[in-house]
Protein backbone atom coordinates (compact mmCIF):
# COMPACT_ATOMS: atom_id res chain seq x y z
CA UNK A 1 0.00 0.00 0.00
CA UNK A 2 1.05 3.64 -0.68
CA UNK A 3 1.48 6.17 1.34
CA UNK A 4 -0.69 9.01 0.81
CA UNK A 5 0.71 11.97 -0.44
CA UNK A 6 0.77 15.30 1.05
CA UNK A 7 1.84 18.88 -0.47
CA UNK A 8 4.60 20.71 0.95
CA UNK A 9 4.72 24.41 -0.20
CA UNK A 10 8.55 25.25 -0.29
CA UNK A 11 10.08 28.71 -1.30
CA UNK A 12 14.00 28.61 -2.36
CA UNK A 13 15.95 31.57 -0.97
CA UNK A 14 19.15 32.64 -3.00
CA UNK A 15 21.41 31.38 -1.67
CA UNK A 16 19.16 27.78 -2.30
CA UNK A 17 19.62 28.41 -6.17
CA UNK A 18 20.76 25.19 -8.16
CA UNK A 19 20.28 22.88 -5.55
CA UNK A 20 17.38 20.11 -5.78
CA UNK A 21 14.82 20.35 -3.28
CA UNK A 22 14.72 17.28 -1.07
CA UNK A 23 13.51 13.94 -2.40
CA UNK A 24 13.18 10.67 -1.22
CA UNK A 25 16.42 8.73 -2.18
CA UNK A 26 14.40 5.29 -2.90
CA UNK A 27 10.79 4.46 -3.07
CA UNK A 28 10.31 3.05 0.25
CA UNK A 29 12.33 5.79 2.01
CA UNK A 30 10.70 7.54 4.92
CA UNK A 31 12.75 10.97 4.76
CA UNK A 32 13.53 13.10 1.74
CA UNK A 33 17.29 13.94 1.77
CA UNK A 34 18.15 18.00 3.10
CA UNK A 35 21.11 19.40 1.42
CA UNK A 36 24.02 22.21 2.19
CA UNK A 37 22.78 25.43 1.34
CA UNK A 38 26.38 26.78 2.03
CA UNK A 39 28.51 29.13 0.14
CA UNK A 40 32.06 27.67 0.85
CA UNK A 41 32.93 24.56 2.94
CA UNK A 42 32.45 24.78 6.61
CA UNK A 43 34.46 22.67 8.53
CA UNK A 44 33.71 21.42 11.86
CA UNK A 45 35.84 20.06 13.79
CA UNK A 46 35.90 17.23 16.50
CA UNK A 47 33.49 18.12 18.95
CA UNK A 48 32.56 20.83 17.10
CA UNK A 49 28.84 21.84 16.03
CA UNK A 50 27.85 24.30 13.24
CA UNK A 51 24.01 25.83 11.75
CA UNK A 52 24.10 24.33 8.28
CA UNK A 53 21.68 25.96 5.82
CA UNK A 54 19.29 24.21 3.75
CA UNK A 55 18.26 27.17 1.37
CA UNK A 56 14.72 26.35 1.65
CA UNK A 57 11.78 27.56 3.93
CA UNK A 58 8.35 25.68 3.90
CA UNK A 59 4.87 25.72 4.32
CA UNK A 60 3.32 22.26 5.84
CA UNK A 61 -0.05 21.14 5.48
CA UNK A 62 -2.35 21.77 8.66
CA UNK A 63 -1.51 19.25 11.76
CA UNK A 64 1.99 18.04 10.36
CA UNK A 65 5.49 18.22 11.27
CA UNK A 66 8.78 18.05 9.55
CA UNK A 67 11.15 15.82 11.48
CA UNK A 68 14.58 16.63 10.94
CA UNK A 69 16.79 13.22 11.77
CA UNK A 70 20.55 12.63 11.02
CA UNK A 71 21.84 10.40 7.99
CA UNK A 72 23.00 7.02 9.58
CA UNK A 73 25.79 6.97 6.67
CA UNK A 74 27.48 10.27 8.06
CA UNK A 75 26.92 9.11 11.71
CA UNK A 76 28.48 5.86 11.04
CA UNK A 77 31.12 6.71 8.80
CA UNK A 78 31.97 9.91 10.19
CA UNK A 79 30.45 10.04 13.75
CA UNK A 80 28.31 13.18 12.22
CA UNK A 81 24.77 13.80 14.23
CA UNK A 82 22.28 16.25 15.15
CA UNK A 83 22.25 16.75 18.80
CA UNK A 84 18.39 17.57 19.13
CA UNK A 85 17.55 14.62 16.71
CA UNK A 86 14.82 14.45 15.87
CA UNK A 87 14.49 18.53 15.49
CA UNK A 88 10.69 19.70 14.54
CA UNK A 89 9.45 22.27 11.83
CA UNK A 90 6.17 23.20 13.60
CA UNK A 91 3.30 24.11 10.99
CA UNK A 92 3.12 27.74 11.40
CA UNK A 93 7.28 28.18 11.17
CA UNK A 94 8.19 30.45 7.67
CA UNK A 95 11.35 30.57 8.17
CA UNK A 96 14.77 28.86 6.65
CA UNK A 97 14.97 25.27 7.79
CA UNK A 98 18.56 25.46 9.47
CA UNK A 99 20.00 21.46 10.56
CA UNK A 100 22.11 21.96 13.92
CA UNK A 101 25.68 19.41 12.85
CA UNK A 102 27.45 17.76 15.38
CA UNK A 103 30.86 16.35 14.83
CA UNK A 104 31.80 13.55 17.25
CA UNK A 105 34.01 11.76 15.41
CA UNK A 106 37.91 12.19 15.79
CA UNK A 107 38.82 14.11 13.16
CA UNK A 108 37.11 17.69 11.20
CA UNK A 109 34.55 17.13 8.77
CA UNK A 110 33.92 19.51 5.90
CA UNK A 111 30.02 20.05 5.01
CA UNK A 112 30.03 20.93 1.24
CA UNK A 113 27.69 22.62 -1.16
CA UNK A 114 24.63 20.17 -1.64
CA UNK A 115 25.57 17.79 0.73
CA UNK A 116 22.77 15.66 2.17
CA UNK A 117 23.13 16.26 5.72
CA UNK A 118 20.03 15.35 7.11
CA UNK A 119 16.58 13.70 6.72
CA UNK A 120 13.12 15.45 7.01
CA UNK A 121 10.30 13.14 7.87
CA UNK A 122 6.94 14.38 7.34
CA UNK A 123 4.75 12.93 10.33
CA UNK A 124 1.20 13.90 11.92
CA UNK A 125 0.76 15.64 14.67
CA UNK A 126 -1.64 14.85 17.86
CA UNK A 127 -2.84 17.45 20.18
CA UNK A 128 -2.84 16.48 23.53
CA UNK A 129 -5.08 18.16 26.53
CA UNK A 130 -3.87 17.96 29.89
CA UNK A 131 -6.47 16.35 32.70
CA UNK A 132 -5.41 16.69 36.48
CA UNK A 133 -5.90 13.28 38.64
CA UNK A 134 -5.66 12.58 42.02
CA UNK A 135 -4.22 8.84 41.12
CA UNK A 136 -3.19 6.94 37.83
CA UNK A 137 -4.43 3.63 37.28
CA UNK A 138 -1.83 1.38 38.85
CA UNK A 139 0.09 -0.81 36.36
CA UNK A 140 2.45 -3.89 36.56
CA UNK A 141 5.34 -1.00 36.27
CA UNK A 142 4.91 1.55 38.51
CA UNK A 143 7.09 4.20 39.15
CA UNK A 144 10.04 1.89 38.26
CA UNK A 145 11.94 3.33 35.77
CA UNK A 146 15.62 3.90 34.13
CA UNK A 147 16.74 0.33 33.86
CA UNK A 148 13.91 -1.42 36.58
CA UNK A 149 12.72 -3.59 33.32
CA UNK A 150 16.47 -5.37 33.18
CA UNK A 151 19.48 -4.80 31.43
Amino acid sequence: MTAPIRTILVRRLPHGVGLELPAYATPGAAGMDLLAAVTEPVVIAPGGRALVPTGIAVALPPGHELQIRPRSGLALKHGITLPNSPGTIDEDYRGEIGVIVLNTGAEAFSVERGMRIAQAVLAPVLRAAWQEVDRLEATARESGGFGSTGP
